[in-house]
């Protein structure tokens, strides 16, 4: 576990841990700035949220970061000296996973004393916090199909039905020209048939072209769905093209729209939120302020018996040994290097991705020298409690407390995945400033920076930079971003929802051949 308790913020910098090597600016850190607390003067001009090498930092030596190794020095580092991809190496390095050796179960609350939220029941006892209806393709030829079912119903039409949060399309990119089986038709069906079932929908639409490879049938028989009085499904060469299919499409949702508006609020427990974990290290306050704020508000969750989903697996690589000393047993923990060795060494080899090595140009903006210093913010979203279960993209998740699930770091194919999954709700922390929404589960936006927030407030639920501002700690922010969690889910819009985010976010893992 990543120790955060012995931070301090002294004067322009801010130190993270007792045994690093380097400390972060908290502002802009001009030449010739005397640091006492640290005894040095600043050699570099250095941007707020950079790393300062606190003393010398030898050829070689490890760069500590939380006592973490982000990265190794390629040349004699002084003192007061900027520390960025510039004369940091990214190599690997011997980690020791330790399996389940810090497991520590955590403290439930009794159940008398778990806070609530209103939401939906559906008929299976899952809990929704919204009620839209959806409308999936099977494959990217009825795209517009389901497009232009869903943009008939505008808000004039939905007007009588105000219990209905809305009818919005999944359509995606793929579903032919792919593979028949195995993995990838496995994981683009577990993909659609979780948005099928996902508690936030009250009913829901498949429309299929008919002689794609995603077969309807496939799909339908795969998955276990059944057709019925909340699941419809259409296959346009069968149904008469495209004219005619919208037009069926409209008339069965027309026909879904009462039963969908009965669907009424009611006190249920904490402990059915389902919260999926996004984004999280894009800049170098990210791991000070938002997700470790995030990560106390998941220890909160998980004590009032609900789930987060933390995801992301190359935003975790050079830390894994961080989450599996925290694993339930020793199974769990393997289960999760096994999903880390299958990005290295299969899926990842050869390629230029952030896995091997170099983040975004807007990570690297942001004070972030390469995946390991971008993985260790990025973990922390988590929270400190025992990793409970690991999961493939889009399985439905069903342990709960703190767990995992493997996925890209691209935010809208990772919170895709998460949904599919079960959340019912997304947090999403950003530094650099994500315009991200999603449906049917809201977003929530958590800034870590005040500057940041101000320029886009209109985009940010929270701003965690009143962390580094000095005004609220990290635990106090962790309550309020849990409170938020009961406010949204039981109904308060969005940041992200008010600006109508969400419709174009459905962005199942495209991990096989096209062909």
């Amino acid at each position: 576990m990543i120790n955060t308790t012995d931070k301090k913020m002294i004067g322009p910098i801010i130190r993270l841990h007792p045994n690093d090597n380097v400390v972060v600016a908290r502002i802009d850190v001009a030449i010739g700035t005397q640091v006492p607390s640290e005894n040095f003067t600043s050699k570099s001009q250095v941007s707020a949220g950079y790393k300062i090498a606190a003393k010398k930092i030898s050829k070689g030596e490890p760069i500590l970061k939380y006592n973490v190794t982000v990265g190794f020095a390629n040349v004699d580092i002084e003192a007061g000296t900027m520390v960025h991809s510039h004369n940091t190496q990214f190599k690997e390095f011997d980690r020791d996973y330790a399996h389940a050796s810090e497991f520590k179960p955590t403290q439930m609350l009794p159940e008398s004393e778990r806070a609530s939220f209103q939401g939906y029941v559906r008929h299976n006892g899952k809990v929704g916090t919204r009620n839209f209806i959806g409308i999936l393709s099977t494959v990217n030829c009825s795209a517009t199909v389901v497009n232009k079912i869903a943009e008939w119903f505008t808000p004039e039409r939905l007007k009588d039905y105000p219990n209905v949060d809305g009818v919005v399309a999944f359509s995606h990119g793929i579903g032919c020209g792919m593979e028949m089986t195995g993995e990838p038709m496995q994981l683009l069906r577990r993909t659609m048939a979780g948005y099928v079932r996902h508690p936030n929908l009250a009913a829901a639409l498949v429309i299929g072209l008919g002689c794609e490879r995603n077969q309807l049938k496939g799909l339908m028989e795969q998955e276990d769905l059944q057709e019925g009085s909340t699941l419809h499904t259409f296959i346009m060469q069968e149904t008469g093209g495209t004219r005619k299919t919208i037009e069926a499409g409209v008339e069965a949702v027309k026909a879904l729209l009462p039963d969908a508006n009965k669907a009424r609020r009611q006190t249920v427990s904490a402990s059915h939120l389902t919260v999926g974990l996004q984004c999280g290290g894009s800049d170098g306050f990210s791991s000070i302020t938002a997700n470790p704020a995030l990560g106390a508000a998941i220890d909160i969750l998980a004590r009032h018996g609900g789930t987060g989903i933390l995801s992301e697996t190359p935003e975790i690589y050079g830390v894994e040994h961080t989450l599996t000393r925290r694993a339930a047993n020793k199974e769990i923990g393997e289960k999760l290097i096994k999903r880390i060795r299958w990005w290295k060494d299969e899926y990842s080899v050869g390629r230029d991705v952030q896995i091997n090595g170099q983040v975004s140009p807007g990570n690297q903006v942001g004070g972030l020298a390469n995946i390991f210093e971008k993985s260790l913010g990025s973990s922390m979203k988590g929270g400190t409690g025992p990793l409970m279960a690991v999961y493939h993209y889009a399985e439905p998740v069903t342990e709960k407390g703190f767990v995992f699930m493997d996925t890209p770091g691209f935010d809208p194919v990772s919170a895709t995945g998460q949904i599919a999954g079960g959340a019912n709700l997304i947090a999403f922390t950003t530094g650099r400033g994500s315009m991200f929404g999603s449906k049917p589960a809201p977003c929530i936006k958590l800034a870590t920076n005040t500057p940041m927030y101000s320029r886009l407030t209109e985009d940010m639920d929270i701003n965690c930079g009143e962390i580094l501002d000095g005004t609220v700690s990290v635990q106090e922010m962790g309550q309020r971003i849990f409170e938020l969690f009961l406010k949204t889910a039981s109904g308060e819009l969005s940041k992200s929802e008010l600006l109508g985010l969400g419709d174009y976010e459905f962005v199942p893992w495209q991990i096989g051949v096209m062909s």
